[in-house]
């Protein structure tokens, strides 16, 4: 009679440690989905002087453009 209870205390305390652990995995996923960026705030641009900065640089009028002007 008693290994019967003992029997079902260990499916409790199984199914109650495999939820827990399902829980923390889903807030590990939620937490590493809020801390990655978007690419466009990842990409870094270069300006004319050789400096890395983060916004991208002014569309210049190619010669071709001035020419035409």
């Amino acid at each position: 009679m008693g290994k019967k209870n003992f029997n079902a205390f260990v499916k409790r305390q199984k199914a109650e440690k495999k939820r827990k652990k399902k829980e923390e995995k889903r807030l590990k996923l939620e937490e590493r989905e809020s801390t990655t960026g978007k690419l466009e705030d990842m990409i870094a641009y270069v300006d004319e002087f050789g400096n890395i900065v983060d916004e991208p640089p002014e569309e210049q009028k190619s010669e071709e453009d001035k020419e035409k002007e």
